[in-house]
């Protein structure tokens, strides 16, 4: 009696499982894969950038740390498969409008300087993501200025 009832009000492994899938069209998927894709062309991924993509994607969409660890490693894999950007962005593109396109090239920015090092590669990779989501250069550029001066205000306190 004790096993049926559990099992009709605890999840199986298989049901926990899928709580953390997340499928090619998720578009937490193509945020994340976005900016894992980010914090590792510099050739290197650290610490900081990793605790900081979490803070911001937990933020955003409110996932338990089990769910953030599934995605991280989602992102990577996704990541690591696609042949070029545009499997993300093509996706981000016909599913948000403007201004949750603008928010993930912010988000992108903080990736670049969470670990206080803007290397050109890291540059570049928002630069072409930003293009690919039709958000132009002269806005690229204030929100790069923006998060820097965040991110400079922060390192001084």
């Amino acid at each position: 009696m004790f096993e049926i009832l559990k099992s009709i009000f605890v999840p199986s492994g298989d049901e926990k499982a899928a709580e953390t899938e997340f499928s090619t069209d998720d578009l937490r998927l193509a945020e994340a894969a976005l900016m894992f894709h980010v914090i590792q062309s510099d050739g290197s991924i650290i610490e900081v950038e990793l605790q900081r993509m979490k803070k911001i994607l937990t933020s955003e969409y409110g996932l338990s740390e089990e769910q953030m660890n599934a995605l991280i490693e989602a992102a990577r894999a996704a990541e690591n498969e696609a042949v070029d950007l545009y499997r993300f962005t093509s996706l981000l593109k016909r599913s948000l409008d403007r201004k949750h396109l603008v928010q993930i090239v912010e988000n992108l920015w903080e990736m670049v300087y969470a670990d206080g090092v803007v290397h050109e590669l890291e540059d570049n990779v928002v630069w072409r993501i930003a293009e690919l989501l039709d958000i132009g250069s002269h806005e690229r550029m204030k929100m790069k200025r923006r998060v820097r001066a965040r991110r400079t205000a922060k390192s001084k306190k």
